[in-house]
């Protein structure tokens, strides 16, 4: 089995600064790009941020500039830094990482994390 735990949503006002934080667990040969997704009430989910096992990132354009996407691949984790936070920030926030298990076939497939609120008040 494999676990995508994240942790560091929370309430903050608008302006404000928060971490999210993700582990990846279990039976697991490799992980390849690790990302930050969120989902507003009555939205599609979107992509926040994204990084290759080669530190390249991307971002949505809405939160270029304000954060940040990073990992630790002796860690299994993968982070999102949000400063200058705004009220349509407000979303549940999604960990994703395409994971390969030690068990046979082996192949990659996408695990998603249980998801963190993230609240931003003006």
């Amino acid at each position: 089995q494999v676990q995508l735990v994240e942790s560091g949503g929370g309430s903050v006002q608008a302006g404000g600064s928060l971490r999210l934080s993700c582990a990846a667990s279990g039976n697991i040969l490799g992980i390849g790009d690790m990302g930050w997704y969120r989902q507003a009430p009555g939205k599609q989910r979107e992509l926040v941020a994204v990084v290759t096992t080669a530190g390249q990132t991307n971002y949505a354009d809405s939160v270029k500039g304000r954060f940040t996407i990073s990992r630790d691949s002796a860690k299994n984790s993968v982070y999102l830094q949000m400063n200058s936070l705004k009220p349509e920030d407000t979303s549940v926030y999604y960990c994703n990482a395409n994971i390969a298990r030690k068990l046979w076939p082996r192949t990659y497939t996408d695990y998603w994390g249980q998801g963190t609120q993230v609240t931003v008040s003006s």
